[in-house]
């Protein structure tokens, strides 16, 4: 008797207990299809709008240095200077030569005119005169080439030689960069190249991308997509952007490095909050309610990950339930009890980026 009353004991409290286990009702909703888009992150690199390499034009030592290195040069401000002795004096036997042909050809001109000299006389000496104007041209030029000009405004680079330094002919001496806007490239992989050709077609074919910076910081101007290479690369499968940004503070300069934050629109994305999610050596899993109440561990592919939100690719349908909260209660195969609340009242509590 006292065997049997202890076992019914035992009884009544086992179904007690689960009793009120099932009275614990879990959270259950389904993903949720929509519209909507996505920031991606692309590693980039930052190009001067103009950036190029300011060379010696002609052979010399460099006497004057106008400017200072980083320093901002306006267009047309003399740089540096190459000892100009041996083309002042090239220059002024052109010209003396010039001047001696040029009282021959007037002399020759003055006969032909008086049927002295032939023809072919005078236009022999026309020719003379001419090469010899062309000889002062080529002197005045290669002159003109030991003074270098900024070609436009713009901030300079260290020096490659130093003031008194024998320079060649196409030795480098600095560089020059306009900074006033940046070119910043980045690469996009064919799937989100052809959706944004896509959405070029019906919105705007200028998309406005953000660039942040090596210290996390958001540049605070805004670029717009305006070039697209012509080919991809078969190695990667991705083709390269390139966006334009305005730098008004000049304070993006050539070299540096940042990610282009790029919106990209998903047509019919299937959504889940991130966590009815969990994971199990590095794949990502969800509970799915069957029509008997028994969760089901099912694996899923993960397309994008938003803030909140996992943009799910396969493994689960829209009409599937997921198990939202109480994931870590719950075990492969058991039965539970749920409340069911639709996705359009979940989702709006977390963050939906939505078109």
């Amino acid at each position: 008797m006292g065997l049997s009353a202890s076992c019914y004991g035992v009884t009544s409290c086992a179904e007690k207990k689960e009793e009120k286990e099932e009275q614990i009702k879990l959270l259950v909703t389904s993903p949720l299809q929509k519209d909507t888009t996505i920031t991606k992150e692309y590693v980039a690199q930052i190009h001067a709008y103009q950036h190029i390499d300011l060379r010696a034009l002609e052979k010399g030592y460099l006497q004057k240095i106008f400017v200072d290195e980083g320093q901002t040069v306006r267009a047309g401000q003399p740089m540096f200077q190459i000892t100009p002795l041996v083309y002042n004096a090239d220059l002024q036997k052109s010209e003396a030569e010039a001047n001696y042909v040029g009282i021959e050809y007037k002399n020759t001109k003055s006969l032909a005119d008086s049927n002295i000299v032939s023809k072919n006389e005078l236009a022999l000496a026309k020719a003379k005169f001419d090469k010899a104007k062309a000889d002062v041209s080529l002197a005045k030029t290669h002159l003109k080439f030991t003074s270098i000009n900024a070609p436009f405004t713009g901030i300079m680079d260290h020096f490659q030689a130093r003031l008194g330094s024998l320079v060649d002919e196409g030795d480098l001496l600095t560089s020059l960069s306009d900074n006033s806007k940046m070119w910043v490239y980045y690469n996009v992989p064919e799937a989100e190249y052809l959706t944004y050709k896509e959405h070029a077609k019906t919105g705007d074919k200028q998309i406005n991308v953000q660039l942040r910076m090596a210290n996390n910081e958001i540049f605070p101007y805004p670029g717009k997509v305006q070039t697209i290479e012509a080919d991809f690369n078969n190695e990667t499968g991705n083709i390269a952007f390139r966006a334009t940004f305005p730098n008004p503070d000049g304070l993006l300069r050539n070299g540096e490095t940042g990610s282009v934050l790029m919106t990209v629109p998903l047509k019919h994305a299937m959504l889940v909050p991130q966590k009815a999610t969990f994971e199990v050596l590095e794949k990502k899993f969800v509970y799915v309610v069957d029509k008997n109440n028994v969760v089901h561990q099912r694996e899923v592919g993960i397309a994008s990950e938003m803030p909140d939100l996992y943009v799910i690719k396969d493994g689960i349908a829209p009409t599937d339930k997921i198990l939202l909260e109480g994931i870590r209660k719950v075990k492969d195969g058991e039965k539970i009890s749920y409340t069911y609340e639709a996705p359009e009242k979940v989702l709006p509590k977390l963050k939906v980026y939505s078109e």
